[in-house]
């Protein structure tokens, strides 16, 4: 580590590099951010939106939206 804590260590993985599955809080309700932009992925690739999803599923959903539409490339 670089001894400043605001530098990533570069052998460490990120919340946003860790798989939905392994989340400690994915089993609880999507978050309104993640509906809202879900909800805008799902209108443009023509596929139903469901508000019913958790925040790992959501996450998961978003990604296959995203490379089904181009989002996020």
């Amino acid at each position: 580590m670089s001894g400043n804590p605001k530098t990533p260590d570069p052998n460490e993985t990120s919340n946003a590099q860790k798989d939905p599955d392994d989340w400690t809080t994915g089993d609880e309700a999507m978050t309104g951010a993640q509906a809202s932009y879900l909800k805008t992925l799902s209108e443009e690739a023509g596929e139903p939106f469901d508000d019913k999803l958790t925040k790992a599923e959501a996450s998961k959903r978003i990604d296959a939206l995203q490379q089904k539409t181009g989002r996020g490339n």
